[in-house]
Formats: structure tokens, sequence, C-alpha cells
């Protein structure tokens, strides 16, 4: 089982895609880009040639590129990020970290995970001492609206998960500020095909974004769903929020 919990850390340290999708049209049309927007009816895709509003009625498909994917020069020399240093502390259930602002009320026994940051949006990663559950916070700078930072999350999520279901979505306020909460699972085969089960808080602040999320593989999730909902529901911002890459300092 501990096997399983290591493998399950690399699925949410990514924030929003970072490699060009490709749009299939109902023409044959394909064009590739990065999603910036989505609505309801559209998406918008930034391209070498300029953005384009495509209607979502005439895409036939949306291909992600595989992560870790890479060609020629770029497969043979990798390349080590290095990420920032965060400056956090947890004292018994209560996780403090001064580099984002914030702070959590975290189950009993857990205590912070950092092979959990893969990318300098991620401010904190955090697991059972088992390590069979998990929690991690991002943080981005998006020009958009909340229910737009929320779809191109999960279209990010579809591309590392088999069998993706969003499950079910709410309105809330969290920290005094409109936040969406967002059940969701999968399957990955990264991990053996588990099936996974999340939840995520977006939390908005002007133009950034706080994701706080939390899950494990699926027959523990509905032991755990009170905890996670109260770990994801504790966000609380300890002053103003700038962006992730401004304030995490080397």
């Amino acid at each position: 089982m501990r096997r399983v919990g290591w493998m399950l850390v690399i699925l949410l340290s990514v924030g929003l895609s970072a490699a060009a999708e490709e749009v299939t049209l109902k023409d044959g049309t394909k064009i590739v880009g990065h999603m910036t927007g989505v609505t309801s009816d559209k998406i918008e895709v930034e391209t070498s040639y300029g953005k384009v509003q495509l209607n979502r009625s005439d895409i036939v498909s949306i291909s992600f590129p595989e992560n870790g994917a890479a060609k020629g020069d770029e497969a043979a020399a990798p390349s080590k990020q290095e990420l920032p240093k965060i400056d956090e502390t947890l004292s018994g259930t209560q996780y403090v970290n001064r580099t984002g602002k914030f702070a959590l009320t975290l189950p009993p026994d857990w205590k912070v995970d950092p092979n959990l940051r893969r990318s300098p949006g991620t401010l904190a990663g955090l697991s059972s001492s088992d390590k069979m559950r998990f929690a991690m916070v991002i943080q981005e700078e998006y020009p958009g609206s909340i229910e737009s930072y929320k779809e191109l999350t999960m279209l990010n999520v579809r591309r590392t998960l088999s069998n993706f279901e969003e499950l079910s979505e709410q309105k809330v306020t969290i920290d005094g500020k409109p936040a969406l909460v967002v059940f969701y699972r999968g399957n990955s085969a990264k991990t053996g095909n588990l099936p996974i089960e999340f939840v995520s808080a977006i939390v908005a602040s002007g133009s950034s974004f706080t994701k706080v999320t939390a899950w494990c593989v699926e027959p523990l999730f509905h032991d755990m769903q009170p905890a996670f909902e109260k770990l994801v529901n504790s966000y609380r911002s300890t002053g103003p929020i700038t962006a992730a890459a401004d304030s995490a300092k080397p």
C-alpha cells in the first residue's frame, strides 16, 4: 500500500497546461495552441497567429500531449527545474505558509510532503503519515473568471486521468471570497489504473486563484470525504496574495 501512495504523488503536481493542445474541427481544420479561456459555448485558443474563438459545437476533439513527452534535443538533455524555497510550518493540525500567505487546518498526523511539489506554482504538498491521502495548494495568475479557470483545470486533469468524471460542483464562500468546490474522479495509467477521487476548492482573489486539492484512492474517499471537505474549506489568507513566481523567492 505504501508503494501505491508514492505513485499517487504525480497526479496534481502541475497547474494549467504548459504544452500545446491540438483542436480538431468538424471541417477537418486542426488548430494548435494553448487554451486560454473556456465558456459554456466557446473555447479561446492562443495560437502563433493570435487568439481565436472556437464554438464548442464545432469541435470534434481536443488532443493533449502526453506528460513528459519530448522530442529531439529536449529528450537528450533532461532539465531539472529548480523550485523556490517555501517558508512553511506545521504545528499539530495548523499549517501556515508564509510564502503563499495562507493557512490550513489539517487532519491529525499529517505532515509536509516536499515530494509533491513539482512546479513553482505549487506552494504546499501535504500527506498523511501513511502516504495514502494527499493535499496540495497551487496559486496561479489568470485573467479570466473563476468558472473559466475551473474549466481549464478540469481539461488539464483529463490529460492525466482516464475515465474522467466530474461528479459535482458547488458555489461557496471560502475566506470571505467566491469559491467553487469540485468533486471528480478518474483512473491513472501511471498508478496502475487505480481509481482516484478528488475534491478541489478554487478560491478567487482578483486575478489570483488558489486551488486546494485533496485526494486518495477511491475506496478510501468515502471515509475521508468529511475530513477532506473540512481541509479545503479551512483555507484562510494571511495577507495580500501575489503571483506565486513573485512571492516564492529562491
